[in-house]
């Protein structure tokens, strides 16, 4: 009944920027926290920022200081900002969001299809 989609990926070269987008619809009646994660070619998918239904932010230690996590409910959606990029940033990274609808009498997670990132030379 519900969702999600990331866009905003694609090629950027190290020190870049880029902002991550995802965007949830469908029979919505409330968001909770939302998450980015991320999996890199041969690792196991990680958490890399979360954000609570009140604002509150956290980070993986990798990207603090270098990614900001943002969401808009008016809109539905949910924002990563990534400066500083580095190789290491490479990954495909998932939008994931905790969501109650207005068709079902339980909350559960979402996750997106997923948007690739790659930074290279």
């Amino acid at each position: 009944q519900v969702q999600l989609v990331e866009s905003g990926g694609g090629l950027v070269q190290p020190g870049g920027s880029l902002r991550l987008s995802c965007v949830a619809s469908g029979s919505i009646r409330s968001m909770y926290a939302m998450a980015w994660f991320r999996q890199a070619p041969g690792m196991q998918r990680e958490s890399v920022a979360s954000i609570t239904s009140g604002g509150t932010s956290t980070y993986a230690d990798s990207v603090k200081g270098r990614f900001t996590i943002s969401r808009d409910n008016a809109k539905n959606t949910v924002y990563l900002q990534m400066e500083n990029l580095k190789p290491e940033d490479t990954a495909v990274y998932y939008c994931n969001a905790f969501i109650s609808s207005t068709v079902a009498d339980y909350s559960r997670d979402y996750w997106g299809p997923g948007t690739q990132v790659t930074v290279s030379s």
